[in-house]
């Protein structure tokens, strides 16, 4: 399977440089809202262009949630920096009639996609805080299908998705797969897994780990045009995920 992902654009249409067609699933990491440099315009059209590709290629093209979209799609909770309070309205309201289209994580086999990633500590925490099986999370365990459950849950269970740690200036334990920072990650992501996350900025896609699992960074965009592509196999082997 021919996979292709695409971090943090805020607003950037790069991505419309893509040949669809040419890959079997497509994952957009989050945060379509929020710059420094794009104006208001071109952020609502983005997004809404993102939200029709999605509804063209249902079952190709994926959409997560990034803490940047969190504080319109669930306005006024979860609010974080670069929030524009006059593009409230208007994004909340895109989100909210396509909110289905819209998901905290993607699963694939091993591989595991969030914008930010998710540490065995913050699973465990949000394991115990939701009275689930603490039992040994492996590969074959379904976390995404997990997180997407808890969003769907009332706010006080959701919160936990998007806990912020200190690292992140929030005073949460651990971050949850919406906030969690590099520091925390890098140290401490699942076994047995392969994610691919967005959400710090880096100047090259980074793998940290090997094939009994790892962690990519992919939120390139702010220095580069590049797009992180892969392909799926049967048994994961590091020396398969490329760069496009």
């Amino acid at each position: 399977m021919k996979c292709l992902s695409i971090s943090d654009l805020h607003g950037l249409t790069v991505w419309q440089q893509i040949n669809f067609d040419a890959y079997d699933r497509i994952i957009f990491i989050g945060d379509y809202t929020d710059s420094y440099e794009v104006n208001d315009e071109t952020i609502y059209k983005n997004l809404n262009d993102i939200i029709q590709l999605r509804q063209q290629y249902p079952q190709k093209v994926v959409l997560l949630i990034g803490n940047h979209d969190a504080q319109y799609l669930h306005y006024p909770h979860y609010g974080c920096s670069g929030f524009r309070m006059w593009a409230q309205p208007s994004l909340s309201n895109l989100f909210a009639r396509h909110k289905a289209l819209f998901q905290i994580a993607h699963q694939e086999g091993a591989y595991l996609f969030t914008h930010a990633g998710v540490t065995n500590r913050w699973l465990a925490r949000l394991l115990t805080q939701t009275g689930r099986q603490t039992s040994t999370i492996t590969s074959d365990f379904n976390v995404a299908d997990l997180l997407n459950d808890v969003h769907g849950q009332s706010q006080s269970v959701r919160d936990l998705l998007f806990e912020a740690g200190p690292r992140r200036g929030g005073s949460d334990p651990f971050s949850g797969p919406v906030w969690a920072d590099r520091t925390e990650t890098r140290a401490d992501y699942l076994k047995g897994f392969h994610q691919v996350v967005g959400h710090t900025p880096t100047d090259d896609f980074l793998t940290i780990g090997d094939a009994t699992g790892s962690i990519t960074y992919t939120d390139v965009l702010q220095t580069k045009t590049a797009f992180y592509e892969f392909e799926m196999p049967d048994q994961v082997n590091p020396d398969d995920l490329l760069a496009y």
